[in-house]
């Protein structure tokens, strides 16, 4: 077995990288695992415009690499395409299986994040970070002035429909059902909003693209089969998340959904467990959200080591 360390962090994405950078300048022998590269989910995003210290913007993938320089600037240790098959609890630690190897470290913080529920249909993965996103907070601002389409019919789709009306010309909200299922009040906005023009009861077909881009939406009414082509010059889904909590599920507390249940400083409900971002519950997940969670959770686990006479 490997040298027992004090914080293994579980994904490398904004709120892991993050909570590295904490752990590694408390003076803890912190270690991130990664499955792929370090940066997460935004390193799919083509321009990040809302976080702080960018006024002109930065790519994901430059973000994400910035993140892990300073991280690994500040001591924390990489252990990248290295995913942890499992974890468990063994006495006043835990274990982290790492393919054929197993890891003990006194404190984990898992940080493995959420994956948006895909469509699966012809052009999303073509288009992927060049016109089909699944944050409009993120990438709305680059379609001002334009037309896109919103898939989806729950809250958060009714919602990012009516926050794009402030960027984009027109927004087409398109859901397979004959009702949406959005909350009566944002149903009405919807149904009412001059920006809006609804789709209900189709079946999408197909994302279709012109020059590497987005240029369409092929649809199907489920009431008579006929097809129709929209012109959009972006495609947001939001058709619900998975979060990837599959590791913790024996280990702590999760809701319903799966995500898992933390406290204000990021503690789980098994003592030394800690968990940040988007894997967990709460409303605005964002890059700097995620940052802020993993900065909570690497803080008060440094603390709660301490506290124990634990420490690098």
């Amino acid at each position: 077995m490997a040298e027992l360390i004090d914080i293994a962090i579980v994904g490398g994405g904004p709120a892991g990288l993050t909570a590295a950078i904490y752990g590694a300048r408390a003076k803890m022998n912190t270690a991130v695992f990664e499955t792929a590269f370090p940066g997460g989910q935004i390193v799919s995003a083509s321009w990040v415009e809302n976080y702080p210290g960018f006024p002109d913007g930065v790519s994901g993938a430059d973000l994400g690499d910035l993140f892990a320089k300073q991280a690994e600037n500040a001591g924390a240790v990489f252990h990248n395409l290295s995913p942890v098959e499992a974890i468990r609890r063994e006495g006043d630690h835990f274990v982290l299986t790492v393919g054929k190897d197993e890891v003990p470290s006194r404190v984990v913080i898992l940080a493995t994040g959420a994956i948006p529920k895909k469509l699966g249909i012809p052009g999303e993965a073509d288009f992927t970070g060049r016109g089909v996103s699944w944050c409009a907070t993120c990438d709305g601002p680059l379609y001002r002035g334009k037309t896109v389409a919103v898939i989806g019919g729950g809250d958060s789709a009714t919602q990012e429909a009516l926050y794009l009306t402030k960027i984009a010309d027109q927004v087409h909200l398109i859901h397979r059902r004959e009702e949406l299922r959005a909350t009566q009040c944002l149903q009405d906005e919807c149904f009412f909003h001059p920006q809006i023009e609804m789709h209900l009861n189709y079946n999408i077909l197909e994302i279709t693209g012109e020059n590497g881009k987005v240029a369409g939406v092929r649809l199907r009414s489920k009431a008579d089969d006929t097809e129709k082509l929209i012109p959009v010059d972006g495609v947001f889904e939001f058709v619900g998340v998975d979060a990837k909590s599959e590791l913790v599920k024996d280990l702590c507390d999760l809701d319903a959904a799966g995500f898992v249940k933390v406290d204000l400083n990021g503690a789980t409900s098994c003592p030394g467990l800690y968990a940040a971002g988007d894997v967990t519950i709460y409303e605005l997940k964002q890059v700097v959200t995620a940052c802020a969670r993993g900065a909570f959770a690497a803080f008060h686990a440094a603390h709660w080591l301490e506290t124990r006479g634990r420490g690098a």
